[in-house]
């Protein structure tokens, strides 16, 4: 009897459950809420990504020509200065003294010249004098021409304008041939060497615009024109030297910097869908594409180039077709979908 009402107790109480559960409306029709956008043709910018080496527009290593006694530094480190500034004076006082002999010797022989011309003139003496005359006066002015350009080796100048770099003597050093004294650097504009795969030979080309970046200045960008291309290509790694060059007032970029380049593309219209917008499915990617009755339905797309935030679809999908964009983990095919408070053209024309 017990038996009996404990049987008739289980089976009341799975009957209440079974009542209770489909007493409760089923949700799985109720469509999902999600953000859409319909795509249309928007402007797209290729571009080639490299990395680059900066130099500076005309750079030399002031050095020393002859072994003297430095006799005054006219710079500091990191000076600016100008094309045929003295930045370096070297003793001179024994080439100043040769200097004198050889103008003596100059005026001299020039003055024996003058009157014996007169005589030859009147038949006085042979033109043979004359000539041997000529020949004495001749090496007394070459001679001091050589003392005069001994003494310039003796004055180091800015060949161009420029920025020092540190200075390398000082008053009363012993220099020789090839003691540095400075860098100079012209920084106005820098050249920017950066290597491009010769695959994309055939989509670059002089006057081409580039931006570039530096890890030193994270929020600003540089930009540039690509002034040449190298004549070869290198045949170990299949790469082509670029040259660009880049404005740089302000002097921010320095000679030997790291920078990332991009090389812009012609502009070229495309549809393109936010990254959030792409499933991907090992090496399939696949879009929610919204069909007229609200459900959504899954398809394959081939994907092109990227940008930060964006894909390029190439295949796949047409203009006007509506893709889900953002809610796509709460979907799969033939899901009933619902617009987030806004529309699929307000967000069409946000995104453009």
């Amino acid at each position: 009897m017990r038996t009996e009402n404990f049987f008739m107790s289980m089976a009341c109480v799975a009957l209440l459950v079974s009542c209770s559960k489909d007493s409760v409306p089923s949700g799985g029709n109720a469509p999902t809420t999600v953000t859409t956008q319909v795509l249309k043709p928007s402007q797209w910018i290729d571009t080639i990504d490299a990395i680059g080496t900066a130099h500076a527009k005309e750079s030399v290593t002031l050095t020393a020509k002859v072994s003297e006694m430095v006799k005054s530094v006219n710079f500091e480190s990191g000076d600016l200065v100008h094309a045929g500034q003295v930045l370096v004076t070297l003793s001179n006082a024994s080439d100043l003294a040769s200097l004198d002999e050889a103008s003596a010797n100059y005026r001299n022989a020039q003055q024996q010249f003058e009157r014996q011309q007169g005589l030859v003139a009147r038949q006085l003496i042979a033109a043979s004098a004359l000539d041997t005359l000529r020949a004495a006066r001749d090496a007394a002015k070459a001679r001091m021409d050589q003392v005069r350009t001994s003494l310039a080796d003796r004055v180091i100048s800015a060949p161009f304008d420029g920025v020092l770099g540190l200075r390398q003597v000082s008053p009363g050093s012993l220099v020789t041939p090839g003691t540095v004294i400075a860098t100079l650097d012209d920084v106005s504009f820098i050249k920017l060497d950066f290597s491009v795969p010769e695959r994309e030979l055939t989509a670059l080309a002089k006057g081409q615009a580039v931006i570039a970046r530096s890890d030193a200045y994270p929020d600003k960008t540089f930009d540039g024109t690509i002034t040449s291309l190298d004549s070869r290509v290198d045949p170990v790694t299949r790469a082509i030297i670029v040259q660009a060059q880049i404005a740089n007032p302000e002097r921010q970029l320095r000679p030997g910097m790291l920078l990332d380049v991009a090389v812009q593309q012609p502009l070229r219209q495309s549809l393109q869908v936010p990254e959030l917008a792409l499933q991907q499915v090992g090496q399939q990617a696949l879009l929610f594409v919204v069909g007229a009755d609200g459900k959504v339905a899954q398809v394959p797309v081939r994907i092109g180039a990227r940008r930060p935030g964006f894909v390029e679809i190439i295949d796949g999908v047409k203009a006007g077709d509506r893709v889900v964009v953002e809610g796509t983990g709460k979907l799969h095919p033939g899901s009933k979908v619902v617009e987030a408070g806004v529309n699929a053209s307000a967000n069409s024309s946000k995104q453009d």
